[in-house]
Order: structure tokens, then C-alpha cells, then sequence
């Protein structure tokens, strides 16, 4: 993932920031627990393709 794509994208909903998950292919907002996924190198930020995070999956970053 591009670093100056990664600085100036934000979660779509609390437009906070977000944690590249590079072996999961997601960025992640770990204040609404979401992770959105990358497809083909692109960020999906829609919140219906959001994947919600289980309270006991441990956020990184």
C-alpha cells in the first residue's frame, strides 16, 4: 500500500485514522472496529464492505 495514500485516507464514518494490515489486505479503524478491505491494491472505504472486529481480535498498530 502506497504510504502517501495510507496518510490521507480515513475511516468513511469517525474519519479517524487507519492501520494498514498488510497480511490481511485491510486497513483498519480501530476506533469503530472495522476493516475495510483492499482488493486488487484498492481500498474499499464503504461501510456495508466493512468487516466488523470480534472484541477478542487484537488490533495492531
Amino acid at each position: 500500500m502506497d504510504k502517501k495514500l495510507l496518510d490521507i485516507l480515513v475511516c468513511p464514518i469517525c474519519k479517524g485514522r487507519l492501520v494498514h494490515d498488510s497480511g490481511a489486505a485491510e486497513l483498519i479503524c480501530k476506533v469503530d472496529r472495522l476493516a475495510f478491505p483492499i482488493r486488487d491494491g484498492i481500498p474499499v472505504m464503504l461501510e456495508q464492505e466493512a468487516r466488523e472486529l470480534p472484541a477478542d481480535e487484537e488490533v495492531a498498530g
